[in-house]
């Protein structure tokens, strides 16, 4: 308990120490709350330190001080958001910055977390038992179907079903750490872009009013060709690697072939219900309101989140004990999702509201970087910089801000301003394959494989495959579909 009390006050001391400098070095603006609304344009970039410090500790935090972090995450995470909300309670009020937090918390972050909890919880209760052998075209096609899967159930859906049954197929090769590196690839990143139930980032994209079919009308041609590439690269390498393990000793398989059977049943149609809920959510407009602290609900989205949060319960209630134990499954993964981004979605407030300041707030060098000399988007540089920063930083929050960068408005995003909206999209959530942090199951994946004896290469080595791999055909993808 002291050690704890101790690191408790040391934030307190931090974040107090942070919101004094704030009104000594900002006094012009140490009251101006009586709009309610966070004045973007004379923020400084000092605004956005907490926010690129916390994503720079989800980055570095795993691997550089993983003792600390696996213990303190949360508390991380705590002492970032501090450092954002006290200092916007003295500089613009407690009114204006109690109803930009609710606003982030409320309107974004509860959808965003009930949904990743429920396809989270709903497909850990799926087990496909069973083994068959990993010959190069039965492992393209379970990687196909995972690909599938992931724009379906989500790409932590259906890499947590699906990872353990591919190494069980490859558990008897001398060479498998390829198929799971590509795993990562298609199943936990480039397969979740045709729906917002794929990928965070969509999601977060569908909340902010993008139609739940826009991405898949307007992706699909991107997804097919680099999803298409990436598959025949793997398709190759694994014929050469299996052609040269013929001459190599056998392995005992530590898991004989046996009949591949799929158990817990009732959680598809539970699935389908989540799916079922969005789309109602999408189509269904009662024009019913509430309001908490300035913070406005709509009905339907309440509605949505309820249903989807009770077929996550009727998922732990109906799932058996034995297929939940065979997937290994546990609550730590999906609590330090909800720890970090009620941080992050904290966290970007203030950078929200700089971006919506466009050419008169401090990220105006980004705002010119990404437009033309005509003042059109400029979809290349959208695209690079999304995934750039996806690559490293997660893939959710980046989306967000280069969708407000854009201009924040759906309705222009998903017409006039499509194929930006699009580069952006498919900037976030191909190139979170790039690096083991880019996605959230990227890392998970990778623990998994490190516990099933798999020779997983490091975070460098990795990067090697997906710079060999990913960006030749990031490049082509680039300038065939936004050059």
């Amino acid at each position: 308990m002291g050690r704890q009390g101790g690191f408790q006050g040391t934030i307190a001391g931090v974040t107090a120490g942070a919101a004094i400098a704030v009104v000594t070095l900002f006094p012009e603006i140490a009251f101006a709350a009586e709009d309610h609304a966070l004045p973007g344009a004379p923020m400084s970039l000092w605004w956005a330190l907490p926010f690129a410090g916390l994503l720079l500790s989800i980055a570095t935090g795993p691997l550089l001080f993983h003792h600390v972090w696996e213990h303190h995450y949360g508390k991380i995470a705590a002492l970032w958001a501090g450092l954002v909300v006290v200092p916007l309670a003295l500089a613009f009020g407690i009114p204006s910055a109690t109803e930009a937090v609710l606003h982030a918390l409320l309107t974004e972050y509860m959808s965003f977390i009930i949904l990743l909890f429920a396809l989270f919880t709903i497909s850990g209760g799926i087990l496909v038992a069973g083994n068959i052998h990993g010959t190069p075209l039965v492992n393209a096609a379970l990687l196909l179907v995972g690909a599938l899967l992931a724009s379906v159930i989500g790409t932590t859906g259906a890499s947590m079903i699906l990872i353990r049954p591919i190494i069980r197929a490859n558990d008897a090769r001398p060479f498998n750490a390829h198929v799971v590196v590509f795993f990562i690839f298609l199943v936990s990143n480039i397969g979740g872009s045709l729906t917002p139930l794929g990928d965070p980032p969509l999601f977060v994209g569908f909340l902010r009013g993008v139609d739940f079919f826009w991405t898949t009308a307007n992706l699909y041609r991107e997804t097919l060709f680099v999803g298409g590439v990436v598959l025949a690269v793997f398709l190759a390498i694994d014929v050469i690697l299996h052609r040269r393990e013929a001459g190599a000793p056998k392995i005992k398989d530590p898991t004989p072939d046996s009949k591949v059977r799929i158990r817990g049943l009732p959680n598809i149609p539970l699935l389908a219900g989540v799916i079922g809920a969005i789309l109602l959510s999408a189509t269904w407009k009662p024009d019913v309101t509430f309001s908490i602290q300035g913070v406005t609900l709509e009905l339907q989205n309440l509605v949505r989140d309820a249903i989807i949060l009770a077929l996550a319960f009727v998922s732990l209630a109906v799932s058996r004990k034995e297929y939940r134990e065979a997937n290994g499954f546990n609550w730590g993964p999906i609590a330090e999702v909800a720890k970090l981004f009620a941080g992050i979605f904290i966290c970007i407030v203030p950078v929200i509201a700089i971006l919506r300041a466009g050419h008169e707030g401090a990220l105006a060098p980004l705002v010119a970087l990404v437009t033309s000399a005509q003042g059109t988007p400029n979809d290349l540089a959208y695209f690079w910089l999304t995934g750039a920063l996806s690559s490293f930083l997660d893939n959710a929050p980046t989306y967000l801000v280069f969708f407000e960068l854009a201009g924040g408005d759906p309705r222009h995003l998903m017409t006039e301003f499509a194929s930006t909206l699009a580069a952006i999209s498919a900037g976030a959530v191909f190139m979170g394959a790039n690096t083991y942090i880019g996605n959230a199951p990227n890392f998970m994946v990778y623990a998994i494989a490190r516990q099933r004896d798999v020779k997983m290469p490091g975070f460098f080595g990795y990067m090697l495959w997906s710079g060999l791999v990913l960006i030749p055909t990031f490049l082509i993808a680039g300038f065939v579909f936004f050059g």
